[in-house]
């Protein structure tokens, strides 16, 4: 095993240096500058190459990319908002109401007239001009309820329809619900993740608690007040006729229809239909641009399904005048021109540039399905994550020592190799840190450590069985042959074992659990390569220069 052919020295020694040199920029980039006692974070990507030349002199043509800071040692916001699932019920009945209409509609003959009629919220109530109808009527609307699947299969449906007198209601099942406040959970995390991605932030942690929250850490953001203007929009935008414009705030707006204020004209308030014709769902794609007038807006685009709808809308309402409506408030409500095809268009207000970029990402994330709440909000500043940085730092610094020095008195020359091979490791754990973009938080630290203390078992083990087979009269080269060949097993064996853990405790932890499986993972990799490749190219290279009669270990 000391044959080492000149290609695979070449390979271990070119993987080795590679990876060492994508971990150097973290040697060299200053993670914080403070002006006038305002902290400025500088976050340099591999997308940014030439910031990092400005700030720390390193070659535009290197490699840039830094290990990311966590929450706990970058600073940054921290908010815990509860999901109001309650409300998607409502605007789920809301959206049945045209359906319901149109299959009552065919058996007028049978149930009479029919009139939706206010009700508790999430509850849609229907009135029919015929009691004597209200059997048929129940029987026509169950006919529209669809079967969802729930833990024991398909089988449950998705309404429940009830009648009394002339009233008929209708409303989510059980099952149903549940199956909604999950599906709204899951919606909010990732349109939630999809507005903080959108302005650059990198490595935000998003996770549903319990059954209505979610817990939300963003690194490197300025303050929370400022995480929540980001997220904490709903950004629901639909496109409503116009019924009126008035300046009364108190004004009757009638049946099923909204009034609702102008965002731009204080003491404007428009009367809308309550029923959209098209909704921020259907949109595909939203931009920052400029009217005609040189003035900031956003252009936007719908889907095949919302383009058919807007253009059959503007087609049969040409002189109308039509709401854009952003978290009910009215944007503009321009009069209806012409026919518009192609469902494409231009939002436009009194915006700043700044605004109608926010808008625009607003609208290319997605609405939140549910208003959310913040039950908890921090803030957290650079200098905790510096003292933690510093911490870390010391108890590396202490366990590096304590294992350097043990190597050394315990096996000489020897534990020198495998000392070199313990700083190429740690180097190797930030260099495959900063290729994959993962976070390093304090129990990422944590890991590290104990990287340190256990990197060097494998080494033991390989050192221990030389010491054996040296025991045996065996020459030095042939001794140390059978020390790597007869450890090799249980140095796989054991780190196998370990690196599943981690894996078990990546996939099913969260937060600072993660973090820790992370740095330990990549640990146990670059450990068992610096073990078996690093440290016995050090040691063939020595024995092939040297060619000792005796060795000791």
């Amino acid at each position: 095993m000391l044959q080492f052919p000149l290609w695979k020295r070449l390979l271990i020694t070119g993987v080795t240096a590679l990876i060492l040199l994508m971990a150097m920029p973290n040697l060299f980039y200053p993670r914080v500058e403070r002006h006038n006692d305002a902290v400025k974070t500088i976050e340099t990507s591999g997308e940014t190459p030439e910031l990092a030349a400005d700030v720390a002199g390193w070659p535009s043509w290197l490699p840039s990319s830094l290990v990311n800071l966590g929450l706990d040692l970058r600073g940054g916001a921290y908010l815990l908002a509860d999901v109001q699932v309650a409300d998607v019920y409502a605007d789920r009945m809301d959206n049945y109401w045209p359906e319901v209409r149109d299959a009552l509609r065919d058996e007028r003959d049978t149930v009479g007239a029919i009139r939706r009629i206010d009700g508790p919220a999430g509850e849609l109530r229907v009135r029919i001009g015929n009691p004597d109808g209200m059997a048929r009527a129940l029987e026509v609307v169950r006919g529209l309820s669809r079967p969802i699947l729930t833990l024991t299969g398909a089988g449950a449906q998705d309404i429940e329809v009830s009648g009394s007198g002339d009233v008929l209601t209708v409303q989510l099942s059980e099952a149903e619900k549940r199956a909604t406040d999950d599906r709204t959970l899951q919606h909010s995390v990732e349109i939630v993740r999809r507005r903080v991605d959108e302005v650059g932030t990198r490595e935000p942690s998003i996770q549903r608690q319990g059954d209505t929250r979610i817990v939300i850490q963003v690194p490197g953001i300025g303050s929370a007040d400022e995480l929540k203007s980001l997220i904490g929009t709903t950004a629901k935008l639909t496109f409503n006729p116009v019924v009126s414009r008035t300046t009364d705030p108190d004004a009757n707006p009638g049946a099923r229809n909204l009034l609702l204020p102008s965002i731009d004209d204080e003491g404007v308030y428009y009367i809308i239909e309550q029923t959209a014709v098209v909704t921020g769902e259907e949109l595909t794609n939203a931009q920052p641009s400029f009217d005609q007038n040189g003035r900031p807006a956003v252009s936007f685009q719908f889907n095949p399904s919302g383009a058919r709808k807007f253009g059959d809308y503007t087609r049969d309402n040409v002189g109308s005048p039509f709401a854009i409506v952003l978290d009910n408030e009215v944007i503009s409500a321009p009069v209806i021109q012409d026919h518009i095809p192609g469902g494409s268009g231009i939002i436009t207000g009194q915006f700043s540039i700044e605004q109608s970029n926010e808008l625009a990402v607003l609208l290319r994330a997605g609405a939140l399905p549910a208003e959310m709440t913040f039950l908890q909000e921090r803030t957290i500043g650079p200098e905790l994550g510096a003292d933690s940085i510093e911490a870390g730092r010391i108890a590396t610094i202490v366990a590096f020592v304590a294992v350097l020095a043990f190597m050394w008195l315990s096996y000489g020359l020897f534990g020198l190799f495998a000392n070199i091979a313990l700083i190429v490791n740690v180097g190797l754990i930030f260099g495959l840190l900063s290729i994959i973009g993962a976070t390093l938080t304090l129990p990422g630290i944590a890991g590290i450590v104990l990287t340190v203390g256990m990197a060097v078992d494998a080494n033991v083990l390989v050192f221990e069985r030389i010491r054996e087979e040296l025991k045996t009269a065996r020459g030095p080269a042939r001794a140390i042959e059978l020390g790597y060949e007869k450890a090799l097993s249980a140095i796989i064996d054991a780190n196998i074992t370990t690196f599943l853990t981690a894996a078990i405790l990546f996939a099913l932890g969260s937060g600072p659990v993660r973090g820790f499986a992370v740095t330990l993972g990549l640990g146990i990799m670059t450990s068992v390569f610096c073990a078996i490749f690093v440290t016995r190219l050090l040691i063939a290279v020595w024995f092939d220069r040297r060619r000792p009669k005796t060795i000791e270990v």
